[in-house]
C-alpha cells in the first residue's frame, strides 16, 4: 500500500512535458483544476479527458504507474460517491428505510467521482514531470508579484520544496519500519479497516520520531551554510521561456476557449 503512493514524486523521462518551463506547468495546472468546477455536464468531460491524454501521451509516464496513485483514494472516493448517491433529493429509484437512492443522486455521484480521479490525476502529472527544484522555482517566480505586499514569498516555495522533498523520504522510512515490525511478527495485512487501521497506530511514533531527526539535521545543515532566506540570493540556472513554452500556452488557451463555448453554447447536451 505504501509503495502505491506516487503523488508528490518525480518521475523522470525525457519529453517535452518534462522540459517545459515549471511556470507553464504551475498556470497549466492551475487552469485545469479550476476549469472541473466550471460545468456540469458530463460532455465537459470530453474536453478535460482529450487535454490530460494529450498531456500523458506526450509526458511518455506510464498510465498504470498514473492509475497505481488513485489507490490510497478509494476510501474517500468511496465515501464522496457514496454520500452523493444516498443523500441527494430527485427522484426515487430504490428506498428501503432512510436509504433513498435517486436517479439524480446516481447522476451526481458518477460525476463526482469522475471529478474526482481527474482532479488527482490532473494535479500529479505536474509533480511526476517537474523536480522539486524546478517547481520551487516555478513558484517563487509566479508569487514574485506579492513580494510588494511583504509576502515571503521565498520562504513559502522553500517550504514547498521541502515538504515535497519528504514525501518519498517518508514513505520510503514507513515502509523500512512496517518490514521491521512484521519481521517481529506484527501483522499489518488482515482483518478489516477499522482493525488494519489501528494496526498502523504503533508506526506512528518511531514515523514522527524519524521525522523530527530528519527535519533538525535539515535546519542545522542548512544553518551551517549560512542560509538566512531569498534576499541577494541568484540561481546557477534562471527560468526563461522557450519556443515550447509558447506552443503550451497556446495549447492551453485552446482548451479555456472550447471549454467555454461547452459552457455557454452547449449547456442542454447531457
Amino acid at each position: 500500500m505504501i509503495r502505491d503512493i506516487t503523488i508528490g514524486q518525480y518521475y523522470p523521462k525525457e519529453s517535452v512535458v518534462h522540459k517545459l518551463d515549471p511556470r507553464v506547468k504551475l498556470i497549466g495546472t492551475l487552469v485545469y483544476m479550476i476549469s472541473m468546477f466550471c460545468f456540469q455536464r458530463f460532455l465537459g468531460f470530453f474536453f478535460v479527458i482529450c487535454f490530460l491524454g494529450l498531456t500523458i501521451n506526450i509526458s511518455k509516464v506510464p498510465v498504470p504507474y498514473i492509475l497505481k496513485g488513485l489507490k490510497p483514494i478509494i476510501a474517500i472516493l468511496l465515501f464522496t460517491v457514496g454520500i452523493n448517491a444516498l443523500f441527494s433529493q430527485g427522484r426515487v429509484l430504490f428506498e428501503f428505510g432512510i436509504i433513498k437512492i435517486t436517479i439524480e443522486g446516481i447522476r451526481k455521484a458518477i460525476f463526482m467521482g469522475i471529478r474526482l480521479v481527474l482532479l488527482v490525476i490532473g494535479a500529479s502529472m505536474m509533480t511526476f514531470t517537474t523536480t522539486p527544484n524546478h517547481l520551487t522555482d516555478g513558484l517563487e517566480a509566479l508569487l514574485k508579484p506579492l513580494k510588494w505586499l511583504h509576502v515571503p514569498v521565498h520562504e513559502i516555495a522553500m517550504m514547498m520544496s521541502i515538504a515535497l522533498r519528504f514525501i518519498p523520504i517518508l514513505l520510503e522510512e514507513t515502509d523500512k519500519i512496517m518490514k521491521a515490525q512484521m519481521a517481529r511478527g506484527a501483522d499489518f495485512e488482515t482483518g478489516n479497516m477499522i482493525v488494519r487501521a489501528k494496526k498502523l497506530i504503533p508506526l506512528l511514533v518511531p514515523l514522527f520520531v524519524s521525522a523530527f531527526r530528519r527535519a533538525n539535521d535539515l535546519a542545522m545543515a542548512m544553518d551551517a551554510r549560512c542560509y538566512r532566506g531569498g534576499e541577494g540570493r541568484t540561481k546557477m540556472n534562471p527560468l526563461s521561456y522557450k519556443r515550447r513554452d509558447y506552443y503550451a500556452f497556446c495549447i492551453i488557451i485552446l482548451y479555456v476557449v472550447l471549454l467555454f463555448v461547452n459552457v455557454k453554447y452547449m449547456p442542454q447536451l447531457i
